[in-house]
């Protein structure tokens, strides 16, 4: 390795949070204040654990993995093609991610009309939540063309990592989506929101303590994209791993560098994902 790459990569920077914030706290039961308390910065993360129906899991995988709308997918985050459902705002002109979105809305609902599916019922009860408060949870939007509201997805890599170490923050710094409300959430907190149908051992989420700043993007070259961060980087922050399980819910500061391990060979990890934040003080908006 050069002088230069060993200099970069010893000198990641950021916001790290204090002992009260970085941790995640679990229920048993779905509660929209914790999820609140994520996406207003007060806390890294919460976990509800076996809050989705057996059943309506075992559906939605049946029907990911039958779906003629299935497609494959590799890149900067993903050590070997990976499958899903929906679409990627990521590194895209917003015209063809609404166009993505689009075509695949049939295929998703399809897929989606499940009973007991838990995106639904997620958003049904945050929008609750926020309404006391003035304010309310929608899909992204332009020109009144909205953008999709969940990616199914399936990682299929066998390194360290299924899903490379990589923060949701850059991604709202993509010149080509200047003209995008979520990139008016820059300033708040872009909260990750995940629903775990299957999985079996390993498929741990790892997650540093470290927000970086843009000068460490600029040096590691990540300022558009937020991905990959190099593992050396990574070294001297502190992380928490932790164990999902299928049935699991769990919502964090995307912000923070994070990813998740490797499964166990033979195992098969699926989930349900979105990205959320704050638009302005009384608007929530979701993307994929």
């Amino acid at each position: 390795m050069s002088v230069v790459g060993t200099r970069n990569l010893s000198k990641l920077t950021g916001w790290r949070g204090d002992l009260d914030y970085f941790s995640f706290v679990e229920f048993t039961e779905f509660d929209a204040d914790p999820v609140l308390d994520v996406l207003r910065g007060r806390r890294l993360g919460v976990i509800f654990r076996g809050v989705i129906d057996p059943a309506a899991s075992a559906e939605l995988v049946r029907r990911f993995w039958q779906s003629p709308a299935r497609r494959r997918r590799s890149g900067e985050v993903c050590e070997s093609q990976g499958f899903y459902i929906g679409a990627f705002h990521y590194h895209k002109l917003t015209k063809t991610y609404l166009d993505e979105s689009a075509e695949i809305a049939d295929g998703l609902d399809a897929l989606l009309d499940v009973p007991g599916e838990p995106s639904r019922w997620f958003r049904e009860r945050l929008n609750e939540r926020l309404a006391t408060e003035g304010a309310r949870l929608r899909l992204c939007a332009k020109d009144g063309r909205p953008g999709c509201p969940v990616l199914i997805r399936h990682w299929d890599a066998t390194g360290d990592f299924a899903l490379q170490p990589h923060e949701d923050f850059s991604q709202l710094s993509e010149p080509h989506q200047a003209d995008f409300e979520i990139q008016r959430t820059p300033d708040r907190v872009v909260a990750a929101v995940n629903m775990c149908l299957q999985n079996g051992a390993g498929g741990r989420l790892v997650i540093w303590n470290v927000i970086p700043d843009l000068a460490s993007r600029q040096r590691l070259g990540l300022h558009f994209s937020g991905s990959p961060y190099p593992p050396e980087a990574l070294k001297d922050h502190e992380s928490i791993w932790l164990e999902i399980r299928s049935g699991d819910i769990y919502v964090f500061n995307g912000g923070h560098v994070h990813g998740v391990e490797a499964s166990a060979p033979g195992a098969k990890r699926t989930t349900m994902a979105w990205n959320m934040g704050f638009c302005d003080d009384s608007t929530v908006v979701s993307w994929t």
